[in-house]
This record gives C-alpha cells, structure tokens and sequence, in this order.
C-alpha cells in the first residue's frame, strides 16, 4: 500500500479580460512582472513561499473549456500587507486615485487590522491589510 497523497497549495489562477491592464494593477502593488508579459496569453509569477500567481486570458481558458462564463461577483480575493496602518491607506489612495475602483474605504476592523479593498480590472476583491 502506497502512502497517502498530501497535495500542496501552489498556483492561484486569476481569469482576466485585459492581460496588460491586470497586469499593471498587480504591478503597482509590487509584484515583479516583465512588461513583455502584457501580450501573453499566460503569466506566472513566483511569489515569497514558492507560492505562485498566475494570469490566463479568457481566450486561453475557453481554449480547453469553450463553455466557460464570468461567473457574476468576486469569487476570490486576494491580501496584501502594507506593513502599517498608514501603509494601507496609502495604497489605497494610490491606487483608487489612479483609476482603481475600492469597495471598501480604510478602517480599522474589529480583528485588530487596518483593512481596505479594492477591485482589480477584472472585478476581484483585493484586500489591503497591517496589523493595528
């Protein structure tokens, strides 16, 4: 008998109608992705942990499943430490003065965070968060 499979976390795909325009989103909240990467169809980063982030078109996801939709609402989101309270603030007003659209302006959560979000150009939740 062979010993049980643990699987192990490490990809967390986003689906995007706009390569180049998600791509800057991720950018301006530090991730290193080459500005060749706009006009590809997929892009991975790594991330701190081996963890890594990946970006498919539509076109490239109804390639192997032409039946796929957008479903309707976030599904998923993601969180950024901004390392302080000010921090989060800080991005928040960068990003929702560039354009980005932010659901849920800075407070301080009854967890003991300071917490924002922000909707990249696809429509997902992008949480922005530090310790209190």
């Amino acid at each position: 008998m062979s010993a049980p499979i643990t699987p192990r976390i490490d990809l967390i795909g986003l689906v995007v109608a706009d390569m180049a325009a998600s791509l800057a989103f991720y950018r301006r909240l530090g991730l290193d992705i080459p500005p060749t990467a706009d006009a590809e169809p997929h892009v991975e980063v790594p991330l701190p942990g081996g963890l890594r982030l990946a970006w498919d078109t539509i076109a490239t996801v109804r390639s192997f499943d032409p039946d796929w939709t957008p479903a309707t609402g976030s599904r998923i989101s993601l969180a950024f430490d901004c390392g302080s309270p000010e921090g989060v603030d800080a991005v928040h007003a960068e990003l929702t003065e560039a354009g980005y659209t932010g659901t849920h302006k800075p407070w301080d959560a009854f967890w003991g965070q300071r917490y924002a979000v922000v909707l990249d150009p696809d429509g997902n939740a992008v949480d922005l968060f530090a310790a209190s």
